[in-house]
């Protein structure tokens, strides 16, 4: 359960990831913006698993979900006024 704790703390930090690395990579693609974060939440849980000893037991699905969520949170903020 310690883990699952950790996931949602890391994943709680995506929608700032985003808006940070809009901020610093604006010329690059939206594929290369994604990876950037993909990048940064895998260190932020990376850190969380290895001090509690756990592992990701399937990788591939694990990216898939954070690239769902990733393109999920860049949609609300494109849709959101604040972001315009």
């Amino acid at each position: 359960m310690i883990f699952l704790g950790g996931l949602l703390q890391g994943i709680s930090f995506v929608p700032a990831l985003v808006h940070g690395v809009e901020a610093l990579l604006s010329d690059k693609t939206g594929a290369e913006k994604r990876q950037a974060v993909l990048t940064l939440v895998h260190a932020t849980l990376g850190a969380a698993t290895a001090v509690e000893g756990k592992r990701i037991a399937d990788d591939e699905k694990f990216n898939s979900g954070l690239q769902k969520m990733i393109d999920g949170v860049v949609e609300c903020m494109n849709a959101s006024v604040w972001a315009k």
